[in-house]
């Protein structure tokens, strides 16, 4: 009879249990892998270049688009700046001449990627470091814009130069005779400011 008590008592516990009247908590942590170092690190992480990410899941013409796009609008705007703001007349005569080259090489990028399939178009988003230099110039006056202005156009000619050679030694089809191109004015460019 004591069995029959214990079994009639334990019945109810038992359906509680299995409707979820005995409720547990799973708590699930989000991570991702570092495909460098094969680690795990929270989902959350902030990643210090958001851009870099973006561009993992473009194509190579697109990502080459995007660089050259944005390399571009940093040279027209910092061609601009110096415009206004030179205290060399040279410098001021490079940066009108930035402004002009680097808008036609803008639509000379557009027009390549208006003709691949899909179309290409180019997004000339700043990354941090164009974005940074700006800010600099825009702070800097005198013979300081001058140094500042002359020192950000070597190294971003120089990191263009290098880019635009990769991507003409490539094999990505698409913007493969502009990046010839271009290699040939990137170079003057980085000629004419060294000797400025």
């Amino acid at each position: 009879m004591k069995t029959k008590h214990l079994i009639l008592g334990l019945a109810p516990a038992l359906a509680l249990a299995a409707c979820g009247g005995n409720q547990t908590t799973t708590t699930t942590t989000n991570t991702t892998v570092d495909n460098l170092s094969g680690t795990e690190m929270p989902a959350d992480t902030n990643m210090t270049d958001n851009a870099a990410m973006a561009d993992a899941a473009l194509s190579p013409a697109q990502k080459f688009a995007n660089h050259v796009g944005a390399s571009d609008y940093y040279e027209i705007e910092a061609g601009k700046l110096a415009q206004e703001k030179a205290h060399d007349p040279k410098l001021k005569d490079f940066g009108k001449m930035m402004v002009e080259q680097h808008t036609a090489t803008t639509d000379k990028l557009k027009a390549a990627g208006a003709k691949a399939s899909p179309a290409i178009t180019p997004s000339p988003t700043l990354n941090a470091e164009q974005e940074a230099n700006l800010a600099a110039l825009r702070a800097a006056d005198g013979a300081a814009f001058d140094t500042a202005y002359k020192a950000q156009q070597i190294a971003a000619h120089e990191k263009a130069l290098a880019e635009v050679k990769d991507y003409a030694a490539g094999t990505d089809p698409v913007f493969k005779g502009f990046a010839g191109d271009a290699v040939k004015l990137i170079q003057v460019h980085l000629t004419k400011i060294k000797s400025l």
